[in-house]
């Protein structure tokens, strides 16, 4: 059970959180101070350590380098001692328990420095072996320059031992990587070991300033996960050492990992600023849910535009002019990199308004393979009628010119020079002429529908809402009621999520469509569901989820603050944040 360490927030596989000893440390963060060694096991037993709730406790252990054969690491394993105080016990990816500690220290891990797939396998193995509300701690692998991809992989703990002896060997640390102490002229940094100038500067001072940039690029790190752009600065941060780069791409090829803890939401923007941005978990699962849960609900015919810069598109000047063209006759869905395709339902649901990109006129042909392969994946489900293409320029006409070959269609192109144009738009006009309108309600039910599929599962907009329901509000803050007047849920214009209402709760969970439940103790929540009260959680639950939570005395709907595992096996901590509570009579 961990009683000493604390989750506060989470971004993918980092988390924010705390060491709860005598004096609290914020986490990520290097704890040289703070830990103790009680000692190796190679030579001679050692006692169990008392311990005490100023320092964590390595307890005696056996270090098995990286590569160990397997066999061998089984038969000197280990069993950890139970003690009162915080403690941590030292693991490989072979032996990786629930030993009840606060912490799990990886084994051998500068055997892993510069070694992309081998460290990303230690690190997803121990995590996965431990429980989730557990710290891990690297030691003796840490720099300003590879700390936040260390912390993007998962782990909590460090130290300052990698940065101080390569500042005695002679090696000036940066966040952009290193330099000969001796090659510098000068020194690109006003922290209190350089304010001597370079003249007075030791190898010593070196080890002070390396010392000193980890620690404020943790500062950094903490405050990117708090603001949920860990990731963005990853991507550049990693390019300036190749292992790196490697690392966190070998880490996008764990996507189970990855996207578990993912949230399904954020409040910061999505930058996509290179091709890695297309393997990014949020991009990967919206492209999964459109092709595999959305479902098309407008009778009109295809027509597909370019995005905009402005999101949601519906509020751009060239999506208002197609909009005009149109008029209700035609199913709009937005072409995009680097999110795929976009039906119009869906232009709010993160993070398809949520996401800016490097706009240079050219698209790459990873962008080019990416949408063909998502729009090719939606239109064997979508299955319309007719195909209008509104869309001219290399790019665009590229993904559809692969499409129309791989899936046998024809797309009608009306487009000329440009799609704003009024020719273009006089075309695209008169290309729809014989369609029938649908009403602005229609599109209305289909939207929420559509956002329930995305969010629930397939079928849920049907499932959960059923034949009667009716939309009130402005678009995008629409309402949806039943026959009877009763609200069911409310859409959530930031995110392009569905709120539900208890009765939307019951609706669900009355339905064929699997609930994401939260089973809880026999208590009634006040504000939020903590973790100690947690008996059970789906599995499928991501941060940020639609749940309903249930337990002998109360039931109740609310948004999961961690993913279902976390919930099970977490002993502190925020499980879900409550919106309704009924107690059971």
């Amino acid at each position: 059970m961990t009683e000493y360490f604390e989750i506060h927030g989470r971004d993918c596989a980092a988390r924010r959180g705390e060491l709860r000893l005598d004096e609290s440390r914020r986490t990520p963060a290097a704890v040289d101070d703070i830990v103790t060694d009680a000692g190796s096991l190679w030579h001679a037993d050692q006692s169990v350590p008392d311990g005490d709730e100023s320092a964590l406790t390595v307890l005696p252990h056996r270090a098995l380098p990286p590569g160990t054969d397997e066999t061998v690491a089984e038969a000197f394993e280990t069993d950890q001692p139970n003690v009162s105080s915080p403690s941590a016990a030292v693991v490989s990816p072979e032996t990786a328990n629930d030993y009840g500690t606060d912490a799990y220290v990886l084994a051998g891990a500068p055997g892993y420095v510069g070694h992309a797939a081998a460290f990303v396998e230690a690190v997803v193995a121990v995590r996965e072996a431990i429980p989730d509300d557990a710290a891990l701690y690297l030691s003796g692998v840490a720099t300003p320059a590879n700390v936040a991809t260390l912390v993007y992989a998962g782990v909590d703990l460090v130290d300052e031992k990698r940065a101080r002896a390569r500042g005695l060997e002679g090696f000036y640390l940066t966040t952009d990587g290193e330099a000969f102490l001796e090659d510098l002229e000068e020194l690109p940094c006003a922290c209190p070991a350089c304010q001597g100038g370079r003249e007075a500067f030791t190898r010593s001072d070196c080890a002070d300033h390396n010392a000193a940039m980890l620690r404020a690029e943790l500062s950094r790190v903490r405050t990117r996960i708090s603001d949920g752009r860990l990731r963005d600065y990853i991507e550049g941060q990693a390019r300036h050492e190749a292992w790196l780069t490697a690392a966190f791409r070998r880490l996008d090829q764990q996507y189970s990992y990855i996207e578990e803890r993912t949230p399904v939401f954020r409040r910061g923007e999505l930058l996509a600023a290179s091709d890695d941005a297309l393997r990014r978990p949020e991009i990967q699962r919206f492209a999964d849910r459109v092709t595999s849960r959305y479902e098309r609900r407008l009778e009109a015919p295809l027509v597909l535009v370019p995005c905009s810069a402005r999101k949601p598109y519906s509020e751009s000047q060239s999506h208002e002019q197609f909009m005009r063209a149109i008029q209700y006759r035609g199913h709009v869905v937005s072409m995009t990199s680097p999110i795929g395709v976009v039906p119009n339902e869906l232009e709010t649901t993160y993070p398809a308004q949520h996401y800016d990109s490097v706009v240079t006129g050219r698209w790459t042909e990873t962008e080019i393979d990416f949408v063909a392969s998502v729009l090719e994946r939606y239109l064997e489900r979508a299955n319309y009628d007719r195909h209008i293409a509104h869309v001219t320029g290399d790019g665009y006409r590229d993904i559809c010119e692969r499409v129309e070959d791989s899936l046998g269609i024809s797309f009608e192109y009306t487009a000329t020079d440009h799609p704003t144009t009024g020719e273009s738009l006089s075309a695209l006009s008169e290309a729809l002429s014989g369609e029938d309108a649908y009403r602005k309600e229609t599109r209305e039910a289909a939207t929420v529908r559509a956002i329930a599929d995305y969010q629930f599962g397939p079928g849920a907009g049907d499932a959960v809402f059923g034949p009667g329901i009716e939309t009130g509000g402005r678009y995008p803050s629409l309402r949806v009621t039943d026959a009877d007047g009763t609200q069911l849920a409310a859409m959530v214009p930031q995110y392009g999520t569905l709120s539900l209402s208890m009765a939307g709760a019951r609706a669900w969970q009355e339905s064929d469509v699997p609930t994401k439940t939260v089973t809880i103790d026999a208590f009634v929540p006040s504000g939020s569901v903590l973790a100690p009260g947690v008996l059970d959680a789906d599995g499928s639950i991501r941060p940020g989820d639609e749940v309903v939570f249930e337990g002998p005395k109360a039931v109740g709907v609310g948004r999961a603050a961690a993913h279902g595992r976390a919930m099970a096996e977490s002993t502190r901590g925020v499980a879900v944040d409550v919106r309704h509570c009924e107690e059971k009579q």
